[in-house]
């Protein structure tokens, strides 16, 4: 499901909404980190300017309100428009952290695109975007991680053969998604 509005206005209308669920699932996140199978993560998205860290599973439950804030924080920055990302994503970038063994934010360049978005930056920058990305089904993100080498960031990446992983040095991120075993 996705929502669609100009960007200011829903910037300005889902932010406040943001902030409190931000604001109260962080509250607990210490109380809920230190339970059996917790899981967390913290991003900072690098167009937004935005932050948000959250637990959002407990064993093999999922807390929808943090999957919901992680949507809207991971929106397509271009446009919008929120979609759903994929749980497995998040599951991806918690084990990367803990192979890791970093615990900073991840920093996001891109989570969902929609079509509309893919389309506009698969025809203006040369081929680089795919026509199927699967950020269009949230099952995708380019991210970098703070005092983690990128060459770093990427191996740990492949070592868990869990989805595909690009490679971009000169853009400074790493691809990472929840579709078929593949790099480049």
């Amino acid at each position: 499901m996705t929502t669609s509005s100009p960007p200011r206005r829903h910037f300005l209308r889902h932010t406040g909404g943001l902030l409190v669920a931000g604001a109260a699932l962080s509250a607990a996140r210490p109380a809920l980190a230190n339970l059996p199978a917790t899981r967390s993560l913290a991003f900072s998205h690098t167009h937004t300017g935005e932050q948000l860290a959250l637990t959002y599973a407990i064993d093999a439950r999922y807390l929808p309100d943090s999957l919901a804030a992680f949507n809207l924080l991971l929106r397509d920055h271009y446009t919008g428009e929120v979609g759903r990302i994929d749980p497995q994503l998040f599951d991806l970038l918690h084990q990367l952290q803990l192979a890791l063994g970093a615990g900073g934010p991840f920093e996001v360049i891109s989570g969902y695109r929609c079509p509309a978005t893919n389309a506009t930056l698969r025809d203006t920058r040369g081929g680089g975007v795919a026509r199927r990305s699967l950020h269009m089904d949230g099952k995708a993100i380019d991210v970098r991680l703070p005092g983690i080498p990128l060459a770093g960031l990427r191996d740990a990446a492949l070592t868990l053969q869990a989805g595909g992983v690009g490679y971009y040095p000169k853009e400074q991120f790493v691809h990472l998604d929840t579709g078929r075993v593949r790099s480049w």
